[in-house]
């Protein structure tokens, strides 16, 4: 499996805080984004490219094709992935389909169409609740945390409220 240092849920994928501060804390050297409408638009796949930090590779994947690349082998052992979605349904699927991720973790998710606010910056729909408890009964670790320095705040503490 590839070296996942971080696998985070961020609706924005690329950003401030993914560029300035989680790429070097973690020393990150690829990002994987994987997302089914993005991977569909090629437009849209060069942007997100250019905004990945000089020195990063940056790939982006349908959620089938991502859950495959991300179960290979690294080739190089220096190399440390942060993955990227924008909603904790799409490592749900990933997860259906073998991949074993021990931490998951909520950045922003802004509030919009059926979402509700979670935690903090957090806004998750039904059905991305669902895939929240979903992943922690898989024994995945879920929680919010916005960058290094902050606090970790356990998503199990809020499936059920």
């Amino acid at each position: 499996m590839k070296n996942i240092v971080l696998a985070r849920v961020d609706d924005r994928l690329i950003h401030g805080e993914v560029v300035s501060v989680w790429t070097p804390s973690l020393q990150v050297n690829r990002i994987i984004i994987v997302d089914d409408e993005v991977a569909a638009d090629e437009f849209n796949k060069r942007v997100i490219k250019a905004l990945a930090p000089n020195g990063v590779k940056c790939n982006v994947y349908t959620t089938e094709r991502g859950a495959d690349i991300l179960q290979r082998d690294a080739k190089d052992s220096a190399e440390r992935v942060m993955v990227l979605t924008k909603t904790p349904i799409t490592y749900d699927k990933m997860s259906d389909l073998g991949l074993k991720l021990t931490d998951v973790n909520l950045g922003g998710m802004g509030l919009r169409g059926e979402r509700q606010p979670f935690i903090k910056n957090v806004a998750c729909s039904p059905d991305e609740v669902a895939a929240i408890k979903s992943l922690i009964k898989k024994g995945t670790h879920v929680y919010y945390q916005l960058v290094p320095e902050q606090q970790v705040i356990e998503a199990s503490e809020y499936v059920d409220k």
